[in-house]
């Protein structure tokens, strides 16, 4: 029994995908929007902490997992650094750490340096891995190419949201020039997937919200940047504002997609929009941004819950970590 055991739990490392880090980009930015809310709405503070406790808890029990998997599997984990698809999942590790900087600053800025220094590099490590891959890797297709593409420039774009509170403003620049210039890169190609090639995959649609992502976190860190509200910051924000209500408008076809752990690309970027809103709300003053950050407070931390409670439902009923069909 031990040995069957130990070969069921093995199979599990095998097929734990990398895409569960998305959960902690999820759950980072969640708390992020909580921790802005208590500055800018009044929310509860106890909120946030409590969302970053349960934040940190879920990045050791997901990281120590991977680990075990690369001992025990490596390849496995090289079959998905090798996937064009999954390939793009990698960066989430890093991005997790910088989410996770910028969230542990109010409690210790000694440890959200730590974390956001190696998020920083070994984000610039994974960047250079994967735009490497797009221009040498033989087996690209224009069906490879998805919203997930976006995640690996995403995280450039995080880099200065801790980087500039602790005072590595040449360095912020850096990251964040290299994010927006290949946002609108990756923008037009995608675009052209979506709209003239055949449809994403069901599992895949939920990446669409991952559209959200750049210009909502790049209006964050860019008003950081330049220390206030300017034309390019508001195209940043009324961009992302578009795109959320754009993809909101799709609710009906998304809600008939099945679970899968994809369903997390809907997290992150609903949180970075949050956030944007309190922040466009705290430089203006005008009353509708204020609306609108409860509004997507609310939105973003309902469907989290959601998530949370169909992935625990997904995992007590062994649909979690299976080969793929």
């Amino acid at each position: 029994m031990n040995q069957q055991a130990q070969l069921s739990h093995s199979s599990k490392l095998a097929y734990f995908p990398i895409s569960f880090f998305a959960m902690i980009m999820g759950m980072s930015g969640l708390t992020l929007a909580w921790e802005k809310a208590h500055h800018v709405l009044g929310a509860p503070e106890w909120v946030g902490q409590v969302l970053l406790g349960m934040t940190l808890c879920l990045f050791t029990v997901i990281s120590g997992s991977y680990l075990m998997k690369l001992v025990t599997q490596r390849q496995a984990v090289q079959a998905e650094l090798e996937h064009p698809v999954k390939l793009s999942f990698f960066p989430t590790i890093s991005i997790s750490l910088l989410l996770l900087s910028a969230a542990l600053l109010p409690v210790s800025r000694p440890l959200s340096l730590l974390l956001w220094a190696i998020g920083t590099a070994v984000h610039l490590l994974f960047t250079l891995y994967v735009l490497t891959q797009w221009i040498h890797h033989p087996k690209f297709q224009i069906a490879h190419s998805t919203p997930a593409w976006f995640i690996p420039i995403v995280g450039n774009v995080i880099v200065p949201i801790a980087g500039v509170e602790h005072g590595f403003m040449e360095i912020s620049w850096f990251f964040f020039s290299i994010g927006i210039l290949f946002w609108v890169i990756l923008k037009a190609l995608i675009l052209n997937r979506v709209i003239f090639h055949d449809p994403l995959p069901e599992k895949l649609l939920p990446t669409l919200f991952i559209f959200i992502a750049p210009p909502a976190v790049g209006f964050v860190s860019y008003t950081k940047l330049t220390g206030g509200l300017d034309p390019m910051g508001q195209i940043l924000f009324n961009v992302a504002m578009f795109l959320v209500l754009l993809l909101v408008t799709q609710f009906p076809r998304f809600s008939k997609i099945r679970f899968y752990i994809s369903w997390w690309a809907y997290s992150f970027p609903l949180a970075a929009a949050s956030v944007a809103s309190q922040v466009m709300y705290t430089a203006t003053g005008n009353e509708i941004f204020g609306y609108l950050a409860y509004a997507l407070l609310a939105l973003v931390t309902g469907v989290i819950l959601l998530l949370l409670v169909r992935t625990l439902k997904a995992v007590l009923n062994d649909e979690i970590c299976q080969p793929e069909g």
